[in-house]
């Protein structure tokens, strides 16, 4: 496992357009992101993984689910003397060395992955998160308009420079501990419409009307200060930690907003979020290639559309969000396209020796890369556990001839990783067992960041949405 210390990402030729994840490199967080850490065709998923040799094996199925919802649990309850009411959970191991960062988009899939989980101890946790969401907008340091940060300390360390964070999710004068350690100081959309749509799942099955509060002015917020005017329309990318607006529009983004306004328009009955959706959607439509049969990344200026690299979020999130059958076709895409095998005798794989691990990567530019992340080479066969977890919910959720067995073969390497990787990785210095690692082998996203062997709330929420055929995108009034 390569050491932590930080190191900048070889850089690429090109800036492509913007992913959620990829705005830490406006955030001027690219270069602290580092960190420890045959190819399926569409007729050819793979099948179930082979008795763990390495790890800790978990058993049964539900034996693995139950393991990978403690750690969910175990990351939001990661600093028990500081954060005793409103909380969010540690978005990685601590290997990582991002130290305590929570970032909110991995906060709301932890909401709905717990909540899907339907048990009352795992509802009492999705509450703690989302109560910690709402404290954060209601207390944000420097704006009062229902933004949330990008991430948020909550927990105790040294920082790299010497300089100690001492506090919890909550600081002395009460204000919520945004990340500007790092940099996590911007307003992305998606980053807002997931926290949206997880307090939106928290109303609907809570009817605590503080939730849907707080997801209407999230909601606001997007609308207010991202509704582009631009040719392609939809909404752009969010505003930096200076609060100057970034132009970029995101497919990815859209898509979470089509989700999102079509919820707040069920709970609401306000049409206002309908026509919000639909200006999502517009954009959503323009990025679709009938020939290639799956959705580009999206755009840098709002006017030309960028076309490299191709990633695998807007081909599994549109179902999950539209269910429209003409865009089906993009899971095949993805289950095609951006298919790989991690082996261990591979030079740049970080598997343990004999084991053997298929699934899906980022991006079509994750299949070509060369970076280095603390001069480590990264892997291109590297699985990216959380987009196999988003392939095996969305072929769940499509329910056609033979996605049952390929949702079965891509979950069973998802268990197997759980079994084989992340071993003796801890939570707030606690050791941790049962989160699914991000990536197979350090893997390169393409936009300007990697993927690590790293235990992860939100690889790990995939894991449970696809265990248990949860549509975190459609909303669940399940009791």
């Amino acid at each position: 496992m390569p050491d932590t210390t930080i190191d900048p990402v070889t850089p690429h030729d090109a800036l492509p357009a913007l992913s959620r994840r990829s705005f830490l490199v406006l955030s001027g967080a690219a270069a602290a992101v580092a960190a420890s850490a045959t190819s399926a065709s569409a007729g050819g998923l793979p099948s179930a993984g082979p008795v763990a040799a390495h790890g800790n094996p978990h058993g049964s199925a539900a034996a693995a689910r139950r393991a990978a919802v403690a750690f969910l649990q175990s990351a939001t309850d990661a600093y028990p003397t500081l954060n005793t009411g409103a909380r969010l959970p540690q978005s990685y191991a601590d290997e990582l060395g991002l130290f305590s960062t929570a970032f909110v988009y991995d906060s709301a899939l932890a909401v709905i992955a717990l909540l899907a989980d339907g048990r009352r101890s795992t509802e009492q946790t999705a509450r703690a998160i989302g109560d910690g969401l709402v404290y954060a907008q209601e207390h944000d340091p420097g704006y009062a308009d229902g933004r949330l940060r990008q991430g948020y300390n909550v927990g105790p360390y040294t920082f790299y420079d010497g300089n100690p964070q001492p506090y919890g999710f909550v600081l002395p004068d009460g204000s919520a501990n945004i990340g500007w350690q790092f940099g996590f100081l911007g307003t992305a959309v998606g980053d807002m419409a997931w926290p949206g749509m997880a307090l939106a799942q928290l109303y609907a099955r809570t009817r605590d009307r503080r939730y849907l509060d707080a997801a209407v002015r999230i909601g606001t917020w997007i609308t207010t200060n991202t509704w582009s005017t631009q040719p392609l329309g939809g909404f752009s990318f969010g505003v930096n930690g200076a609060n100057v607006p970034v132009p970029n529009g995101s497919t990815e983004h859209n898509i979470d907003c089509v989700a999102f306004f079509t919820m707040l328009r069920e709970l609401t009955r306000d049409r206002a979020w309908s026509k919000a959706a639909a200006h999502a959607r517009a954009f959503v439509d323009r990025m679709w290639d009938p020939a290639q049969g799956t959705f580009w990344t999206g755009t840098n200026d709002g006017i030309e559309i960028n076309r490299f690299p191709v990633p695998l979020d807007p081909a599994t999130w549109s179902w999950l969000a539209l269910r429209e059958k003409r865009y089906a076709g993009a899971l095949d895409w993805a289950a095609s396209a951006l298919a790989v095998t991690d082996d261990a005798s591979a030079p740049t794989s970080q598997l343990p020796d004999g084991e053997r691990l298929s699934g899906v990567t980022f991006s079509t530019a994750s299949l070509v890369s060369t970076a280095q992340y603390n001069g480590i080479t990264v892997h291109p066969q590297g699985v990216w556990l959380e987009g196999t977890g988003q392939l095996a919910t969305s072929l769940a959720d499509r329910g056609r001839r033979g996605d049952k067995r390929a949702v079965d073969g891509l979950l069973g390497q998802v268990r197997h990783a759980q079994d084989v990787l992340g071993a003796g990785q801890h939570l707030g210095g606690v050791e941790v067992d049962g989160g699914i690692v991000a990536a197979s082998s350090l893997l390169d996203s393409g936009f300007g960041f990697g993927y690590f062997q790293v235990q992860h709330v939100v690889a790990t929420s995939w894991f449970v949405f696809g265990d248990l055929g949860a549509n975190p995108m459609r909303l669940s009034r399940r009791s």
